[in-house]
């Protein structure tokens, strides 16, 4: 079972008391400032140790210049009258070594004065062997508040012992989000933006871009880690960006670690553009691998505050970071400062116990320390050096905000102290010991402008507003070596990004793209990839299908077809066959001379109406059959005219009637000629119905039957005419035509001609049966001839005219191929039956007479009935 916290509380300051003894001496080098409130502050004075050792180089601008910019805040401080009037503040300044370990053992020494202060050295376990007491050092002074840290992974560490003790911390350096939770961190605040404002800031600048596929690389520990986190949230939340790959960058990264890191960016390559929260020597190794790889100008790099507007991640190596966009939380030169730094020298500046080692580094030369002569190879510190003069200065970019982090608690004091000391001067008994609840509640309300003008304040969760400066690196007449940052865009809730402004690879203006998929064009619809929204493929609206939207297609409408380019519907041009066209040319003609034969044989016969040949061919059902070519050939005209209703309706009607009339009359006359001479053979009393009138009504009987059919079918279903649209959807949209037509479909139409066949083929039959009678009976063979040429018409016409019913000239090819049909049908029947008869009359008059009678009497039972009509030719 769980100890009581009460129970716990002493072993574990006795554990902090040990520390902190450790600490204590290990803080021996530190800057001390005296005054009657102390305030802490922690700073990358050196790098990172390597092989076991805790602390490595000098960081010059980092390290000092931001130490220094404490140093020279706490000095306008203590001299401001208005400010904290009666009250000094000290300082005790420690190094972080930029490692959060031994940052946590430096910063123990803070809060030695308050473990002191809960207990004696018995209740705290600080004893000597033998039961000697322990020597009393001086009492460490009390901190009441913490500058930093630097690094996020340091303030985390160092704010979860502060916040143990209420010792409020404000960081002018750390990002990380993680700090932004209040629960963990309730006594952590900072002036600089959290990287999650920073992440909603590259965010806005990879969707200004057009930049939809990214990868994004991260040093490993809270700084990249948290930063790349909350770019990835931000733009699944917002949505249309997505992530390729996110990388990470071991701490200790090994040999050949960022070839590897390269070589998985190229695995996607559309992804250009990198997001990149890094510190400075990683983003330097990356830039390296990418040369060594020949991949300069390929990568798009976006880089965080860490990188900022620095040249030393990107020194010799300009031409890879061409077009690089940086981003740095809004910052300005404090010349206050500038002035104040290029002042210092060894002798004005001994209370900063690691300045002499900035001269020695910053001036290239080596100090003469107790006796000790300096290397011959380094030129010897003569003390006259100037910064600034006899060294490049350039302010580092996180002293305004080192600056106004002393400012804010140097204000919430003042707050406090006109609160709890109103009146008086110093500090008062309410404020000794300075409670840190107290003072982070005033911290948390302080509003002020800062050093660079702007407005210093935090939210609840002791965030700073975020307001960045955008900057690219770009390239000057061509030359990467001899570019700089130029500053493009701002951010403060909302972006403000000059593209014009921006300048690539190769000078070019025009933003490249880091996409997963280029733009579908015109009729094409975005086919997504699972899983990855930004990733599609394009998928045409090939045939009648246009275009919705990007990711849809529909099909026209049946009356329309798809512009050129699919993206909408237009109507589809409606066609029929015009008089004009090519197609109509052969059947009119035919029809046409048809029509003039017909009506020259019509006119000889009626002129020679009572000749032996017309009266021998049997005046009445001649009459009729030519009436019937004649309706034959007529048909042509109704099939190329217009379709509408009055013509749809005499389609009908006179399609099926003159070939029934023609064939109606060829069946009675061959089913006469048929039975007289069956009869002959076993009597000589002749058959019934064989009188003209007899024949004229069967014949009319006959055909009375199409017409009652088409009579019945034009009152169950009205003619009109109609468009398809399906008779010429052609594969391709572009060739498609509505065709004006009847309302007949294919079967329609052989069925208005299908009782006009059997007829035909019944007809057929009996002229067979009648190939056997005398040859001096003129009608049968002809007859005969006729309908054999007949069927061949008709056997040819069918599959001509149903193997085109795919095809785009259907309605052409149909139409033509029917006509044709009728009008050679028609000629045959004119051409075999009467043109002979025509002939002998018009040019050998003289055998137009009738012959002497014949005994047979088979041919007086021909001839009886006609009333003196002869029954043979004239010879």
């Amino acid at each position: 079972m769980a100890r009581p916290r009460r129970a716990r509380e002493p072993l574990l300051l006795a554990l902090l008391a040990g520390l902190a003894q450790a600490a204590l001496a290990r803080a021996a080098g530190s800057v001390r400032l005296a005054g009657g409130l102390t305030l802490g502050g922690l700073f990358p004075v050196h790098a990172r140790g390597a092989a076991g050792r805790a602390c490595g180089p000098l960081k010059k601008e980092q390290g000092v210049h931001r130490l220094e910019a404490m140093l020279y805040a706490l000095d306008r401080v203590n001299a401001d009258p208005e400010l904290l009037p009666g009250v000094r503040l000290g300082a005790r300044l420690l190094d972080t070594c930029s490692r959060d370990t031994y940052a946590l053992e430096q910063a123990l020494s803070f809060v030695q004065a308050l473990i002191s202060g809960r207990g004696d050295g018995d209740e705290v376990g600080v004893r000597c062997p033998g039961d000697v007491p322990p020597l009393r050092a001086a009492p460490p002074e009390r901190v009441v508040a913490v500058v930093g840290a630097s690094a996020s992974s340091v303030s985390i560490m160092v704010a979860n012992v502060l916040r143990l003790f209420a010792i409020p911390q404000i960081s002018y350096a750390s990002t990380a989000p993680e700090l932004s939770d209040s629960t963990r961190y309730d006594f952590f605040s900072r002036v600089v933006p959290p990287d999650s404002y920073q992440a909603q800031a590259m965010v806005d600048i990879v969707r200004a871009l057009g930049w939809n596929y990214v990868s994004t690389l991260a040093s490993e520990g809270n700084y990249g880690e948290s930063g790349v986190e909350a770019f990835v949230q931000i733009s699944r939340e917002a949505g249309g960006v997505c992530i390729a790959q996110s990388i990470k960058i071991p701490r200790e990264p090994r040999p050949g670690e960022f070839n590897k890191v390269i070589r998985r960016l190229m695995e996607t390559p559309n992804a250009r553009g990198i997001i990149i929260f890094a510190n400075e020597d990683d983003i330097r190794r990356v830039l390296e691998a990418a040369r060594q790889a020949n991949l300069t100008g390929h990568f798009l790099w976006v880089g965080s505050d860490s990188w900022g507007a620095k040249t030393s991640p990107i020194l010799s190596l300009e031409d890879v970071a061409v077009g690089a966009i940086t981003i740095l939380p809004k910052r300005a030169s404090i010349d206050g400062f500038d002035q104040y730094f290029m002042t210092r020298s060894l002798e004005n500046n001994r209370r900063n116990i690691w300045f002499a080692e900035f001269w020695e580094e910053n001036f290239n030369c080596k100090l003469t320390s107790s006796g000790t002569q300096s290397d011959d190879s380094t030129r010897k510190c003569t003390g006259e050096e100037r910064i600034g003069r006899d060294s490049t200065y350039e302010q580092e970019g996180k002293v305004q905000f080192v600056i106004d982090a002393v400012y804010a608690i140097a204000h919430a004091l003042h707050s406090m102290h006109q609160a709890l000391c109103p009146g008086l001067t110093g500090l008062c008994p309410a404020m000794e010991p300075t409670n840190g609840r107290t003072l982070l509640q005033y911290i948390r309300a302080v509003r002020f402008n800062g050093s660079a003008g702007t407005p210093v304040m935090f939210n609840e969760n002791g965030d700073a507003p975020g307001r960045y400066d955008i900057f690219q690196y770009q390239a000057t007449n061509g030359s990467a070596s001899s570019g700089g940052y130029q500053a493009v865009g701002q951010w403060a809730e909302a972006l403000r990004l000059d593209v014009e402004a921006l300048q690539w690879s190769g000078d070019s203006h025009e933003v490249p793209s880091s996409q997963c998929s280029l733009p579908c064009g015109p009729g094409e619809r975005k086919k997504m990839v699972k899983g990855v929204p930004c990733c599609w493929h394009c998928e045409a609206c090939d045939g009648y299908r246009f275009q919705v939207d990007q990711f849809t297609c529909e099909a026209c409408p049946g009356d329309m077809r798809p512009t050129p380019n699919h993206t909408s519907c237009r109507p589809t041009p409606v066609v029929r066959l015009t008089w004009s066209s090519p197609w109509a040319a052969p059947p009119l003609l035919l029809a046409v001379l048809g029509i003039m034969a017909t009506m020259t044989v019509v006119a000889t016969f009626m002129r020679h109406n009572n000749t032996p040949i017309v009266r021998a061919s049997g005046r009445e059902l001649s009459y009729v059959l030519l009436t019937g070519i004649f309706l034959i050939y007529a048909i042509t005209f109704l099939m190329v005219a217009e379709p509408g209703d009055a013509v749809c309706a005499a389609r009908r009607l006179f399609l099926g009637l003159g070939t029934t009339l023609s064939y109606s009359a060829l069946l009675t006359k061959t089913n006469r000629i048929y039975r007289i001479f069956e009869q002959g053979k076993r009597s000589v009393t002749p058959p019934p119905f064989i009188s003209p009138t007899s024949q004229l009504v069967i014949t009319f009987s006959l055909t009375s039957l199409q017409v009652v059919g088409v009579i019945a079918w034009l009152g169950a279903q009205p003619p009109h005419s109609v468009i398809d649209y399906e008779e010429q959807r052609t594969v391709d949209p572009e060739q498609a035509r509505g065709v004006l037509k009847c309302d007949m479909s294919d079967m329609s139409l052989i069925g208005c001609l299908g009782y006009s066949l059997l007829l035909m083929v019944t007809c057929t039959v009996y002229a067979i049966k009648a190939r056997g009678v005398p040859e001096t009976f003129n009608e049968a063979k002809p007859i005969g001839f006729t309908m054999y040429t007949t069927c061949i018409v008709w056997l040819a016409f069918v599959p001509i005219f149903f193997g085109t019913a795919q095809s785009a000239e259907k309605i052409y090819i149909q139409t033509t191929t029917l006509t044709v049909s009728l009008s050679l049908s028609a000629s045959v029947s004119l051409g075999m039956l009467y043109v002979p008869k025509t002939y002998v009359i018009l040019f050998h008059p003289e055998q137009n007479v009738q012959k002497r009678k014949r005994s047979l009497k088979t041919t007086s039972m021909v001839a009886a009935p006609a009333k003196g009509e002869g029954a043979e030719d004239p010879k």
